[in-house]
């Protein structure tokens, strides 16, 4: 029997609402996806300005970081042509993502979660989803 750890409904309103905060200071409304350890949507929110088309792209941002256990942006270099994983991106149906934005939320050194964030630039995006991660580590 396995026994796991994974991020519940209160951590993912709390990890929201950092990534919010941090959007509001850097200007950019963001589609925020929080997953659970096996990349399973928990919870959602997009801002008021927040692209559609980042609503899917968040959740699978999330799915991804929480699934593959690494951040999204790790992808981007080893899936270019030539790259070891190249191609990847259309694995899964096309859901793995390869972009930054997606970060796995570990807790003793275990995957717990994820975030997924979209509607800025790869970087912004980032930032944000870095802010969510730090709320629930610190």
């Amino acid at each position: 029997m396995l026994t796991t750890s994974r991020l519940d409904i209160e951590d993912a309103r709390k990890i929201i609402a950092a990534a919010t905060l941090k959007a509001g200071e850097i200007g950019v409304p963001m589609c925020i996806a929080i997953a659970d350890d096996s990349g399973n949507l928990i919870a959602f929110e997009r801002m008021d300005g927040g692209k559609i088309t980042s609503i899917t792209i968040a959740i699978d941002k999330a799915y991804t970081a929480a699934a593959a256990k690494k951040a999204t942006h790790e992808y981007g270099a080893a899936s270019q042509p030539g790259a070891p994983a190249y191609g990847i991106n259309s694995a899964i149906g096309g859901r793995l993502m390869v972009v930054g934005g997606g970060l796995p939320i570990t807790a003793n050194g275990v995957v717990v979660g994820s975030i997924g964030v979209s509607s800025g630039r790869p970087a912004q995006d980032l930032e944000v989803g870095q802010a969510g991660v730090d709320v629930f580590c610190n």
